[in-house]
């Protein structure tokens, strides 16, 4: 059983990648995730680019509270990353919401498994559905040092 929770009233998600804001995600990313910290604007611009992009947007200003991408091929393949939600807005059900429509935007695709690091928010993963890999002496990575 997942969960299915509703964005709260004011809010509204969108994939148009025109609506994202790239200033605040990169700002957002590069000095508050500590997955991201320090990432380059150029860099992340060009992450926004070769992903598919959610947003969370305040219905009356229009400025985006919650940003997550994915990386996939729509076929076979899917990896949730950079989920960050500001945090003048946390705690009011967001960042579940948010998953959760991505979550339901890629079962659309029939990829087998959606693939996410976390370090800090199983909390937030877990009720939609996600859990610990069964295998993973399976899973390898191959990891470039950073310059």
């Amino acid at each position: 059983m997942t969960a299915d929770p509703r964005l709260p009233e004011g809010y509204e998600i969108s994939t148009d990648p025109a609506r994202t804001d790239a200033a605040t995600v990169h700002r957002w990313l590069s000095t508050d995730a500590y997955w991201a910290l320090g990432r380059a604007r150029e860099t992340q611009d060009k992450a926004i680019g070769g992903s598919l992009n959610f947003g969370v947007y305040d219905t009356v200003t229009g400025a985006q509270v919650a940003y997550a991408r994915v990386v996939t091929d729509r076929a076979t393949f899917a990896w949730l990353c950079d989920v960050y939600v500001d945090p003048a807005v946390r705690g009011k059900g967001l960042g579940t919401a948010l998953v959760t429509a991505v979550r339901d935007e890629v079962r659309g695709y029939g990829v087998r498994r959606v693939l996410l690091a976390t370090h800090d928010a199983h909390e937030v993963y877990a009720p939609i559905g996600f859990r610990p890999l069964e295998r993973p002496d399976q899973w390898m990575a191959l990891i470039f040092e950073q310059a």
